[in-house]
């Protein structure tokens, strides 16, 4: 499996560059459930580093796929990405905070 992950990664970083993504991981039950907000994917785990890394999973696979499809631009222009030149740059985060509303 971690083989496939590299494979996969480096196939996408020859036309992309390294992308750098948010990870939000909740506890859900016993379960751990982790989301990236900029490609909306969602995974899950029994503990918080396999939550992480079936996310990681996940996204590699979601990139990959996009990829095939010739859909990855479109994707990360999409989730705030900036092309420039042969790169994508991240978005800048300018804060992430937690807010309480009353209902």
């Amino acid at each position: 499996m971690q083989t496939n992950w590299i494979l996969d990664n480096i196939e996408i970083m020859k036309t992309h560059s390294e992308l750098t993504l948010t990870v939000q991981i909740f506890r859900e039950g016993k379960k751990y459930v982790s989301y990236n907000p900029e490609l909306e994917v969602a995974s899950c785990g029994n503990t918080v580093e396999e939550a992480r890394y079936n996310l990681k999973d996940a996204m590699r696979g979601f990139l990959k796929s996009a990829t095939k499809t010739g859909t990855l631009d479109l994707v990360l222009e999409e989730a705030g990405f900036i092309h420039k030149g042969k790169s994508w740059v991240t978005p800048e985060l300018v804060t992430l905070d937690r807010m309480s509303l009353a209902l």
